[in-house]
């Protein structure tokens, strides 16, 4: 029997109800996979600052560097929000991040005809969507140096190394060979002189896939496109900040952010969660959807191989909304009963374990 050590990050919010939820899904389908999940609870974000003082305490990146995987819910709200920079949740995050080498986000977005009419685009506009948004994650101007703000101006600087840009290219090819083999390269090369060397090195680390048809897109033009044609992408790739805009767009085309799954790859150890926040305004009600976080356990057993189990995980979702369940978030699309987030993913657990 295989056995994984799981880091578990619940977070703040309605972090901990959401991973409690895929937790119980993931056992499901370990029972009948016949492996074994070992899981260690860590803190991480506001939670870790109650107790530690610390959004990304020492104790939290040894523990998930032990691990095989980890699985995280969510950090933040407005109680930490005041504090200095280098105190608040997400820079935990971004330290994390960092600190386990995860340069590559890839986030899916996959529509389920079951909720075409959670969408605000046509039905026959979303219909088949597919697509797989990969996001360089380290890098670009949420790190770059110098950065400073004044009370009468501020700058913060937009940087790739040629290095950098290679490897997340690389994932985005290897992800386009699982797949449709297409890869929509997204930037800004006609005024960024980042964008130039990010598009002539995309172009360089192409000529090593050539079953992978590349195109180049401008940032505006492809957040476009999102809305006008998504189904015309396959794999987007892009970086930091052009990444974390689009893949929240690309969320609402499939009808709700709670249904979005990501893993960030590329270090020793994978991290994976639903890419919305913490909702601190319904937290504890029992009200949110914790398909994004079981679907990111989802993709977390594939990382790991346990690739029937993934897929056992991804059927029971299908069945559960073909049945006619949604939590409050989906209440109006072709609800035949509104559940909690715990009856959520104890259907989809049952479904699961079938």
């Amino acid at each position: 029997m295989n056995n994984y050590k799981i880091a578990v990050i619940k977070g703040d919010g309605i972090g901990p109800e959401i991973v409690d939820e895929a937790i119980k899904v993931l056992d499901a389908v370990a029972s009948k996979e016949n492996f074994n999940l070992e899981y260690n609870e860590f803190l991480l974000g506001g939670s870790a600052v109650d107790v530690f003082d610390n959004p990304c305490p020492d104790e939290t990146i040894k523990g998930c560097l032990n691990a095989n995987a980890v699985l995280f819910g969510s950090i933040g709200g407005e109680k930490w929000d005041n504090l200095p920079k280098e105190k608040r949740p997400e820079f935990g995050l971004l330290k994390l991040r960092k600190s386990l080498g995860l340069f590559a986000n890839v986030r899916p977005a996959i529509i389920f005809d079951e909720l075409l009419n959670a969408s605000t685009l046509k039905p026959e506009v979303i219909k088949g969507v597919d697509l797989s948004v990969v996001r360089e994650l380290t890098g670009g101007i949420y790190f770059g140096e110098p950065r400073e703000k004044t009370a009468d101006v501020a700058f913060n600087t937009m940087i790739y190394t040629k290095e950098e840009i290679e490897r997340i290219a690389e994932v985005a090819f290897e992800e386009a060979m699982k797949r449709r083999k297409k890869v929509t390269s997204v930037d800004k090369a006609n005024v960024l002189e980042v964008s130039e060397l990010w598009r002539e090195t995309v172009e360089e680390v192409h000529k090593r896939y050539p079953l992978v048809e590349l195109e180049h897109m401008y940032v505006d033009n492809a957040a476009m496109q999102l809305v006008r044609n998504p189904k015309q992408f396959d794999v987007i790739l892009t970086g930091n900040i052009f990444g974390d805009i689009l893949s929240d767009e690309a969320s609402m085309i499939i009808g709700s952010i709670g249904l979005l799954p990501s893993a960030s790859i590329g270090g020793k150890v994978g991290l994976f969660e639903p890419i919305h926040g913490s909702a601190p305004d319904i937290a504890g009600q029992g009200i949110a959807n914790p398909i994004a976080t079981i679907l990111s356990a989802a993709m977390m057993l594939d990382y790991l191989g346990e690739t029937k189990a993934a897929q056992r995980i991804n059927t029971a979702i299908k069945n559960v909304l073909q049945e006619g369940y949604r939590t409050k978030d989906l209440a109006s699309f072709d609800a035949k009963e509104v559940v909690t987030t715990e009856e959520m993913g104890s259907l989809i657990a049952e479904h699961a374990s079938n």
